[in-house]
């Protein structure tokens, strides 16, 4: 059971909810202070002084004064209104992953919505009832409207929800699952889509996604020095505290963890080659920095989890509003990994020519096949790898510089982080696709070198790979293999026990 106070939540804390089914509670403390910002809102409703999405319209209409026999329908209007997303859905893990953290910015204790509102989000992911958000219609300012007023609809029983595998209406769904449907009072639909959690639960998926294939790119790396018969001289720790970026030396501390051991490497160690291409030289540098790029990113995620980013916000027995839905952070660092994952594809691309280019893959047979010119061998993975890379810089192109002024000229300045976390998801497949293609490659590489083995650990990884891929040199389709390792991949985290003390 996780318990949300609005303070600590973790991205693998979100996981765990998001894609292995935990539990989440409300901690005691935030209920004491969401029962006191919500005496302070109720009082402000029976008045006459206008606050904003209390007893005002929203956007534009915020000059709009809304009689108080109206409040309850102006906050069920505001998600009927701005439930217009398009486009599929976002996966099931997302939604749940926006569910916990919208409890979570609740559970501060800002908001000034009723427990109940936060309880029934619970009760919904605890019992599995999974709303169905469009992935497209955010332009991150006034946070993710749409998929969030998506969301917050099966709360009213509006909507639709999946439960139990089987799509349906909210309030089916609801009834289904034994919850209640809820009635909205004064600020608490704006209290729902007011905030940055559908890019925030893209995004931080995402990243998580992104740091496994950070790590797994330095075996991929290893497994194609070795099979070249490359030389891991330039990952001598000495170097790199020469120049001691974080990402740059744990890399290089991976590398020659990998490597250790390697009988591939005490066959060629009196060769005269005194240095590799840079895509084997230089991967420390490269991996390195877009590890760092997502150590920013997780820095950023890190505090988003625990923001409060709706408005109006109650401090003391204060309303102030402000502008803290607002998605730059986020679209920034989403926008700066997509970048990062473009260059770690990349130098895996380079390094999958290499191994089966026959003007550079000195040792190794032409495209890793016995029969040059009968059958092509693995020539066609490079190619694969290639059009992966220019699709990646496709998605490197920055969504944030893209603001395009919504809601009556009110949101001026948008961030579009929706896009970039959209972008960054997509990023992270194509990017482990790449990977996988290098991981197929290396080992058919690996294999012409027979019996001489590469490194302790990477042994074992090629042991466990041996049930995946058949490093056998002949021609046949390979989509399945990369598919496969592909997928393997997406269990880095869970399985590199097995081969990292």
């Amino acid at each position: 059971m996780i318990t949300l106070d609005g303070e600590s939540l973790t991205l693998e804390q979100v996981s765990a909810v998001a894609r292995a089914g935990e539990e989440a509670e409300l901690a005691a403390e935030a209920l004491k202070r969401m029962r006191h910002s919500r005496g302070v809102v109720e009082a402000m409703a029976a008045g006459d002084k206008p606050i904003y999405g209390v007893n005002t319209g929203f956007g534009q209409l915020a000059d709009v004064r809304i009689e108080p026999g109206d409040l309850e329908t102006l906050q069920h209007n505001i998600l009927r209104s701005h439930a217009c997303g398009v486009g599929e859905p976002l996966p099931e893990d997302v939604v749940r992953a926006m569910m916990l953290i919208r409890a979570n910015v609740l559970a501060k204790g800002l908001s000034g919505i009723r427990t109940q509102v936060a309880k029934r989000l619970l009760a919904l992911l605890n019992k599995g009832v999974t709303p169905v958000a469009p992935s497209r219609g955010s332009v991150g300012a006034s946070g993710d409207l749409a998929p969030l007023a998506h969301m917050a609809l099966v709360l009213t029983g509006e909507g639709s929800a999946w439960f139990n595998g089987k799509l349906m209406p909210g309030g089916e769904a609801l009834e289904a699952a034994g919850v209640a449907p809820l009635t909205l009072q004064a600020k608490e639909g704006i209290s729902l889509v007011n905030g940055t959690q559908a890019m925030l639960g893209v995004g931080g998926l995402a990243l998580l996604d992104a740091e496994d294939l950070a790590e797994a790119a330095d075996a991929a790396c290893a497994l194609s020095l070795d099979a070249l018969k490359g030389t891991p001289r330039a990952f001598d720790e000495r170097l790199h505290e020469a120049r001691p970026h974080p990402g740059q030396q744990a890399s290089a501390a991976r590398l020659r963890a990998w490597l250790e051991g390697s009988e591939i490497r005490a066959s060629h160690q009196a060769c005269r080659r005194v240095q590799d291409a840079y895509s084997l030289r230089c991967a420390p540098q490269v991996h390195g920095a877009a590890a760092d790029a997502l150590a920013e990113v997780r820095r950023v995620v890190s505090i988003e989890l625990n923001a409060a980013t709706d408005n109006p916000l109650v401090f003391g027995d204060e309303v102030i509003s402000g502008g803290n839905f607002h998605g730059q952070h986020l679209a920034l660092v989403f926008d700066y990994s997509s970048i990062a994952l473009c260059s770690l594809a990349g130098i895996s691309e380079r390094r999958v020519d290499r191994l089966v280019n026959p003007a550079l893959n000195e040792g190794l047979p032409p495209f890793l096949t016995t029969h040059a010119g009968l059958e092509s061998g693995l020539m066609m993975l490079q190619v694969t790898a290639a059009a992966l890379v220019a699709e990646l810089r496709v998605l490197a192109t920055p969504a944030s510089p893209g603001s395009i002024t919504t809601s009556g000229n009110k949101e001026d300045f948008v961030s579009m982080g929706m896009t970039a976390a959209l972008k960054f998801r997509d990023a992270v497949a194509l990017a482990r696709q790449v990977l996988a293609i290098e991981f197929v490659v290396a080992l058919h590489a690996l294999e012409t070198l027979r019996p001489s083995k590469t490194g302790t650990r990477l042994e074992l990884l090629r042991g466990e790979l041996a049930g995946i891929v058949r490093p056998v040199l002949e021609d046949r389709p390979r989509s399945a293999e990369i598919e496969a390792v592909s997928v393997w991949l997406r269990g880095w985290r869970t399985r590199k026990s097995a081969w990292c003390s």
